[in-house]
């Protein structure tokens, strides 16, 4: 476990945190999308893919696990996948997700945030085939996020920032800078 990195990806809605995530993966790390729980639990509940449902779904299991709950509904897929190799986690969301992991891995749990203007990020995200969202309803979702999911702690303290205002390319070679200095 000690050569065993798990490094978790995260920013706002649009930032190009999961695109940060996919790099590391093609690069040998295993991916554990926090958001898969979010959408399992839509499948069980028989509600359709939207914001609306997203959010209320995210705040029901935060209501039931505590604010860690993602850490902690994940840990098994994390645990099984570093035992393999390192992992990346795409998505970490609250404080306390934060605390939860960096208190289990310690020096081996490292963050990366993903930065990019709201400008930006609105535009990408309108002009997603997946998940695409107007302006208003992502400045909604990062409010939502900020207050209710205590999101800025975690891009605050992250160990590494990665600026996104490029092309996918340009994202790609910080990434993959990065990556040389986890080795």
């Amino acid at each position: 476990m000690d050569s065993m990195k798990i490094v978790a990806v995260l920013g706002m809605a649009g930032s190009g945190k999961s695109e940060v995530a996919r790099i590391f993966e093609k690069n040998g790390y295993r991916r554990v999308r926090f958001g898969d729980i979010t959408d399992e639990e839509l499948l069980k509940r028989g509600l359709e893919l939207s914001e609306e449902n997203e959010r209320r779904v995210r705040e029901d299991l935060r209501e039931e696990h505590g604010m860690s709950a993602y850490a902690r509904l994940n840990l098994p897929r994390i645990e099984e996948a570093v035992n393999k190799s390192s992992v990346v986690i795409d998505g970490l969301y609250s404080w306390e997700e934060y605390l939860f992991l960096k208190e289990k891995y310690g020096d081996n749990f490292l963050t990366v945030a993903v930065w990019t203007s709201p400008a930006t990020r609105y535009r990408r995200l309108n002009r997603r085939i997946m998940r695409k969202r107007k302006a208003d309803a992502a400045a909604s979702r990062d409010r939502a996020e900020i207050e209710n999911l205590n999101k800025g702690g975690p891009i605050a303290m992250a160990d590494y920032t990665l600026c996104n205002e490029g092309s996918r390319q340009e994202l790609k070679k910080a990434a993959e800078y990065l990556l040389e200095k986890f080795v």
